[in-house]
């Protein structure tokens, strides 16, 4: 009997809304700025996070975050001070900008934030192009809890942090119409699934959102099928969102690729850090493809708990992009165009409709914690962008770095290991059923991803269940859930 061949982030793509095209050649080499040291490099975003990973090595304490100025195609480096390792960066071909805050001022601003702020409906996260944490809260912080928050965010000034409303509520998005599907007590629950990998074991698995774990242990690729597969690891909330389920047949072949849709499949080569001001691409079953910039890192975002009444589930180093997201889109994959895993997506606020702030956990770190690698048995967290990096060879000491450089201390989150255990999360039972959701045979072809409006309809209809399928990566279900 043929082998199962289990798809990366298959789903429906009946709401395409990417701008931006996966082109055939999205791996080909990009051309670098040969000028004299110390001019700025114009790079790929994949060598700029590689770059900024071997700045952070050299500047130390004087690192205080980077950016990707897609426009110009340069890596920003902040620095705080000056002196010989600011002057090896900007001969490493990076712009190095001036800052007053420093990355260890920043992290001490987000421990604030969480000693005192922690209320369900906010977010924070580091960005270094402004070079403040930015504080986000949601259509439910008002009254008391948005003065709490706002004498919070006042406490650290203006220099350090920033204060701003956005629509909707963040929650994570377990619901809606997917590619992966469990029975719990009480009704079904429907995921995406993130990315195919290798269990530390050897055997096949893959990665999703760890809210989605916690939510159902066994999980199938059909909503009336048989589980495929079992949870291995899950951690929500708490210092991520990430689950490792390792599929039941150790005979699955788990290939490292995602499913774009209209035929396209994009190679996971390698996972990468996120770089902000890069342009990423997410793939949910539910809303399907869609793109935009990475706008923050290390981001704590407070959920609502979803069996407390007046508690919180909070989610700590986490990626924060202007991605749109729905519910069912949990776990789906945020990956570049050059192939790289960069995220599973988490929750967030707003739609595919308005927009809004969504929320992913890095892969590098699901990866760590795990002991997977990439499904094809290929790069692993934090595996290097490629062998063409610009300016990269004369950092000292930094050739070995994963490209984590612009990350600000995950590690300053303080108490995230005191949310309630993943084991009591909801089961989920009142997520929307998948039954709407239209059948994807109809999509509209060609070899490009271009807007929705290119795409087949998105009526509701019943879920194109095709039973036991040997390459489940060319099946896309379609259609939208409410939330």
């Amino acid at each position: 009997m043929p082998k199962r061949k289990a798809a990366i982030a298959v789903g429906g793509v009946a709401a395409l809304g990417a701008a931006a095209l996966l082109l055939p050649n999205a791996n080909a080499s990009q051309d670098k700025d040969t000028a004299a040291a110390g001019t700025a490099r114009t790079l790929k975003a994949t060598d700029a996070t590689t770059l900024a990973a071997q700045l952070k090595q050299s500047l130390g304490g004087q690192f205080a975050g980077s950016y990707y100025d897609s426009a110009k195609q340069q890596l920003v480096v902040n620095a705080v001070g000056d002196g010989a390792a600011v002057a090896r960066a900007k001969s490493a071909g990076a712009v190095v900008r001036q800052v007053e805050n420093s990355t260890a001022d920043l992290q001490a601003a987000a421990k604030t934030l969480r000693t005192k702020a922690a209320i369900p409906g906010t977010a924070w996260a580091v960005d270094p192009r402004t070079n403040k944490v930015i504080v986000s809260a949601d259509s439910t912080v008002t009254g008391a809890k948005w003065d709490r928050l706002e004498s919070t965010v006042d406490g650290l000034g203006s220099g350090t942090a920033t204060l701003k409303k956005t629509g909707g509520t963040f929650k994570t998005f377990v619901s809606g119409g997917d590619a992966i599907f469990s029975q719990v007590q009480g009704g079904g629950v429907r995921c995406s699934l993130g990315f195919n990998v290798t269990a530390s074991d050897g055997s096949p698995a893959f990665l999703t959102a760890g809210h989605c774990g916690v939510a159902a242990k066994e999980w199938s690729d059909s909503q009336t099928g048989q589980p495929i597969a079992t949870v291995d690891q899950a951690t929500f909330p708490g210092e991520g969102d990430f689950s490792l389920v390792k599929y039941d047949d150790p005979a699955t072949e788990a290939p490292s690729e995602v499913n774009a849709g209209n035929g396209q499949v994009v190679a996971i080569t390698q996972a990468a850090e996120a770089t902000v001001g890069s342009t990423v691409f997410r793939m949910g079953s539910t809303t399907g493809l869609h793109d935009g910039q990475v706008t923050g890192l290390d981001a704590t975002v407070n959920f609502q708990s979803e069996t407390d009444p007046n508690g919180v589930d909070t989610v700590t180093g986490l990626i924060q992009t202007d991605v749109c997201a729905e519910p069912g889109d949990s776990g789906g994959s945020l990956f570049t165009q050059e192939g790289a895993a960069i995220g599973l997506t988490s929750g967030g606020s707003g739609d595919c409709t308005s927009g809004g702030e969504t929320f992913f956990q890095p892969v590098t770190a699901a990866l760590a914690a795990t002991g997977a690698t990439l499904g094809d048995g290929g790069a692993g967290a934090g595996a290097g962008a490629g062998d063409d990096q610009a300016g990269a060879g004369d950092q000292a000491g930094a050739g070995d770095q994963a490209g984590a450089g612009d990350q600000a201390g995950a590690g300053d989150q303080a108490g995230a290991g005191d949310q309630a255990g993943a084991g009591d999360q909801a089961g989920a039972g009142d997520q929307a059923g998948a039954g709407d959701q239209a059948g994807a045979g109809d999509q509209a072809g060609g070899d490009q991803i271009g807007g929705a409006d290119d795409q087949a309809g998105a009526g509701a209809g019943a879920a194109q269940e095709q039973g036991t399928k040997h390459h489940h990566r060319n099946r896309q279900q379609g259609g939208t859930a409410s939330n």
